[in-house]
């Protein structure tokens, strides 16, 4: 069982996805994010940093991107900083999410980056931490657990 407490943990360990492949695997099993242009600006050993660009469509009234695609964002970028650590595993599952909404991210983009807190064998544990656009404060605050199947390398 490993813990990866900070990006610095994993900072000498290489990603076990590259950005294209997790890109591709997106498109196939989640063609959502496809529609939605989330972009993955990286992925390392247990983290992630991936952008949703502003669109009218994400907005709720208030003028301000929805708590639902705010979660779905986070989301995706955790099972990216999970896959960084474990490799392609597509049948890694949210178990839990909660989600903390600390102040209005405007209308524009969202920035996320995930960090894997604790990664066992069949579960992992991480964090989310969500911004509008390029501001330094938080939006939200997520915490999230994925359960990882059976059968992946090195889970014997």
């Amino acid at each position: 069982m490993s813990v990866l407490h900070s990006k610095s943990a994993a900072k000498d360990k290489t990603p076990l996805i590259t950005v294209a492949a997790f890109e591709t695997l997106l498109a196939e099993s989640l063609p959502m994010t496809a529609d939605w242009d989330v972009r993955v600006e990286s992925i390392g050993h247990g983290h992630a940093t991936l952008r949703l660009p502003g669109s009218p469509r994400f907005l709720r009234p208030g003028y301000t991107v929805s708590g639902p695609v705010m979660m779905g964002l986070a989301d995706v970028a955790l099972y990216a900083a999970l896959l960084g650590a474990i490799g392609p595993v597509p049948l890694a599952v949210t178990a839990n999410l909660t989600i903390n909404f600390l102040r209005k991210p405007g209308a524009g983009g969202i920035r996320a980056e995930a960090l894997i807190l604790k990664l066992g064998r069949r579960l992992a544990t991480g964090e989310v931490r969500l911004y509008g656009g390029d501001s330094a404060e938080m939006a939200a605050h997520v915490i999230s657990s994925y359960a990882i199947p059976d059968g992946r390398p090195g889970s014997t």
